[in-house]
C-alpha cells in the first residue's frame, strides 16, 4: 500500500500523475514513483522519501507520454527504499500494486525455478514476472494479467503496463481502485480527492473487476474475461474540499469542520417535528428477534463504538459487544443468527474491518456498515449502510470522522429505539432537539482554541501523560490520548479512571500531567476521587468538564469548560479540546501533523 493513480488520455501525463499523487499524500507513504509509456518505450523513476523529490526529478528529465502510473509506497514486505518502490518491472510489463500478496514466497520459489530474477524485496515483484511469464508462453497481455490474478492469494489493487501495447490494466481485490472518466481520457485511483479535480463521474471496482484502457476505450471485465457492467456515480466533491482551505494543516481545518459535518449527518435524517428518524435504504428487518448487536472496528472508530455500545445499553437495554477488528476472528466469536453487526470504517476499506464483517456475515449475523466513503467496500457489501456525510478526511489522525461516527450512532439509536417502541415520538423529538443544538456547541468550543493552545504551550515539553475517564467518558480519554500519541509522538496512555489505583498510579508526580474528562454526570462523584489521589501524589490534573463549579476546578493545573448535553452526546464536546490540544502541542513541536510517521490513513492490510 499506499496509493495508486493511472492515467491514459491525450495528454502529457507525467504532470497529471504527479499532481495526482501528491493528493494521495495524506494516506501516508515512504517512496514514490512513476511509469510512463511514450514512443514505445517505457521510462520509470523512483525515489526514497517525498513526492516533491520525485516531481524534481521528473521535472527535469522532460518525460513524454500520455499513459502512465503512478504510486506511493507504505511499506509492508521490504524496507523502504528505492529499490523496494514501486513500480516494478519485469521485462516489457511494469506493476503497481496495493495490498498484500500472501502466497508470494511460493510464487516467487516458482518462478525463480523458471529463470526469473527478482531485484526487490516487496511481494509486488512477483506480479509483473507472473504476467512476464505467461506472456513468453504466448498468452496475449490481458489473459496473462487475469492468469497472473488468479494465481495471487491476498488482496491487491494493481495497474498494468506493457511496453510493447498501449494498453493500461486496472483491477481489484480486496483493495480499492476506482476509475475516474474525462473527455477522452480516464483515470484511476485508490481514492476520489486524487482525481477530483479531473472528473466528478467514477466507477468504483469490485472485486476481480478488470479495466482494460486501449486508444481512449475502456472494456470493464471479470478475471474470467466475462464483460461486466458497472454504474457510473457523480461525485459532488469540489476541489476545495480536499484542499487546506486557508488552514495551517488538514487536520486543523477538519477539527473546525466537524460543526457542519455533524449538522449534515442530521440532514435528512432528524425529523424532529415528527419524532422520527429516517435512513434512506437501511432495511433492518425484524428489530424484535435482535438478542445481540456487535460493533466491531479499528482505532479511533473503536473508541467510536465503545460509546455506542453505552448509548444502546443504556436506552435500548439490547447486549452489545465491541470488538477490535484485528482480535474478531482470532477468538472464535459466538455470533448468532439474527445478531446485528455493525462495522465502523471512516474510509470503509479497513482490511481487518472489511474481514471481520465476512466472518459475521458468514455465521448468519446482519451487517450494516457505519462509513464516509460512497462507494467503499464495507458500503458495498454491508446488507445496509449509514453513511456520516463527513466530507473528505485527508489528515491522517481521524477528527472529524469520530464526531459524526458518534452522531451517526445516537441516530441509530434512535431508530431502533422506535422501531421497538422503547421510544415514542416524544422522546426522539426531545433527543433530536439535543443533537440538533450540538454543531452549535461544538462551535462554542472551537471559539476557545486560543485558550487551547496556550494550555498546549504550557504542556508540550512533558514527555508523559495520563488520560482518564468513566462509563462513556473513558472511551473519550482513549481518543485524546490516541490523538495525542499519533501526532505528537509523546507517550500517552488511558485508563478507566477507576483503574488507575492497580497500577498506573505507581507513575504519577508532579512531571505526569494528568488529564481528566469529568462532566457532571453519574460518574462524577466517583472520578473525582480519582482526580483527589492524583492531586496527592502532586499530579498535574487538566480537568475538562461541563461544569463551572467542578470541586476540582479550583485545585486542578487547568480547566477547559464545554457546554452541557446529554450523557450520550458529552463525548463529541468533550472530544473537540482534545483534538485541539493534540494539534497544538504537536504544530508547536514541529511534526508532521497531516502524515505522522509510520501511519496510513487508509489500512488496507491485515
Amino acid at each position: 500500500m499506499c496509493g495508486i493513480v493511472g492515467y491514459e488520455g491525450t495528454r502529457e501525463a507525467c504532470d497529471i500523475l504527479i499532481e495526482a499523487l501528491s493528493r494521495l499524500e495524506y494516506r501516508g507513504y515512504d517512496s514514490a514513483g512513476i511509469a510512463l509509456l511514450g514512443q514505445g518505450t517505457i521510462h520509470i523513476e523512483r525515489r526514497k522519501g517525498k513526492v516533491e523529490e520525485l516531481r524534481k526529478i521528473v521535472s527535469g528529465a522532460a518525460l513524454k507520454g500520455s499513459i502512465g502510473l503512478a504510486h506511493t509506497r507504505w511499506a509492508t514486505h521490504g524496507v523502504p527504499s528505492e529499490r523496494n518502490a514501486h513500480p516494478h518491472r519485469a521485462g516489457d510489463v511494469v506493476v503497481v500494486h496495493n495490498g498484500i500478496i500472501e502466497n508470494y514466497l511460493a510464487l516467487k520459489q516458482r518462478l525463480k525455478r523458471a529463470g526469473h530474477v527478482f531485484m526487490s524485496d516487496t511481494d509486488t515483484e512477483v506480479i509483473p514476472h507472473l504476467i512476464a511469464d505467461y506472456a513468453e508462453k504466448g498468452r496475449n497481455f490481458t489473459d496473462s494479467v487475469r492468469l497472473a490474478l488468479k494465481d495471487l492469494k491476498g488482496s491487491w489493487a494493481i495497474g498494468v503496463l506493457k511496453e510493447s501495447e498501449r494498453t493500461l490494466v486496472a483491477a481489484k481485490n480486496q483493495s480499492p481502485l476506482i476509475v475516474g472518466i474525462g473527455d477522452g481520457e480516464y483515470f484511476i485511483a485508490s481514492d476520489i480527492p486524487a482525481i477530483i479535480n479531473r472528473t466528478d463521474r467514477f466507477i468504483f471496482l469490485e472485486d476481480n473487476d478488470m479495466a482494460i484502457f486501449r486508444g481512449r476505450d475502456m472494456r470493464l471485465t471479470n478475471v474470467d474475461g466475462e464483460e461486466v457492467v458497472r454504474e457510473v456515480r457523480q461525485v459532488r466533491w469540489t476541489t476545495a474540499m480536499a484542499e487546506k482551505g486557508g488552514y495551517s494543516h488538514f487536520m486543523l481545518k477538519e477539527i473546525f469542520e466537524q460543526s457542519r459535518a455533524i449538522s449534515d449527518t442530521l440532514l435528512g435524517r432528524a425529523r424532529e417535528e415528527e419524532g422520527e428518524v429516517e435512513f434512506e435504504g437501511v432495511d433492518l428487518p425484524d428489530l424484535a428477534g435482535i438478542r445481540k448487536i456487535w460493533m466491531v472496528a479499528c482505532g479511533t472508530s473503536h473508541h467510536a463504538c465503545m460509546i455506542g455500545r453505552h448509548m444502546i445499553e443504556t436506552n435500548l437495554r439490547i447486549p452489545v459487544e465491541t470488538d477490535l477488528a484485528s482480535e474478531f476472528r482470532y477468538r472464535d466469536p459466538i455470533v448468532s443468527p439474527g445478531d446485528l453487526f455493525i462495522s465502523v470504517s471512516q474510509s470503509g476499506e479497513t482490511a481487518d474491518t472489511i474481514a471481520a464483517m465476512r466472518d459475521a456475515r458468514s455465521r448468519g449475523a446482519r451487517t450494516l456498515s457505519i462509513c464516509n466513503v460512497l462507494g467503499s467496500t464495507l458500503a458495498r457489501e454491508a446488507d445496509s449502510v449509514v453513511f456520516t456525510h463527513a466530507g473528505p478526511e485527508i489528515g491522517v489522525a481521524s477528527t472529524k470522522a469520530f464526531t459524526t461516527q458518534i452522531a451517526v450512532m445516537f441516530l441509530l439509536m434512535l431508530f431502533i429505539g422506535r422501531k421497538l417502541g422503547t421510544f415514542g415520538c416524544r422522546d426522539v423529538r426531545e433527543r433530536l432537539r439535543e443533537i440538533r443544538a450540538i454543531p452549535r456547541k461544538v462551535q462554542s468550543v472551537l471559539d476557545t482554541t486560543r485558550s487551547i493552545e496556550a494550555a498546549a504551550e504550557r504542556y508540550m515539553s512533558f514527555r508523559n501523560f495520563l488520560f482518564l475517564g468513566r462509563g462513556i467518558n473513558f472511551p473519550t480519554a482513549l481518543e485524546g490520548a490516541l490523538k495525542l500519541k499519533e501526532i505528537s509522538y509523546i507517550h500517552a496512555e488511558a485508563y478507566a479512571a477507576g483503574e488507575m489505583k492497580h497500577g498506573p498510579i505507581a507513575l504519577i508526580d508532579e512531571s505526569m500531567p494528568v488529564v481528566c474528562v469529568s462532566p457532571a454526570d453519574r460518574t462524577y462523584k466517583k472520578t473525582c476521587g480519582n482526580m483527589e489521589e492524583v492531586m496527592a501524589r502532586k499530579g498535574n490534573i487538566i480537568l475538562i468538564s461541563d461544569d463551572e463549579t467542578h470541586e476540582m476546578a479550583a485545585r486542578a493545573a487547568q480547566v477547559i469548560v464545554v457546554p452541557r448535553t446529554i450523557y450520550e452526546l458529552q463525548p463529541i464536546l468533550s472530544m473537540v479540546p482534545l483534538q485541539l490540544f493534540a494539534y497544538h502541542i504537536a504544530n508547536l513541536l514541529g511534526t508532521d501533523v497531516d502524515q505522522p510517521r509510520n501511519l496510513a490513513k487508509s489500512v488496507t492490510v491485515e
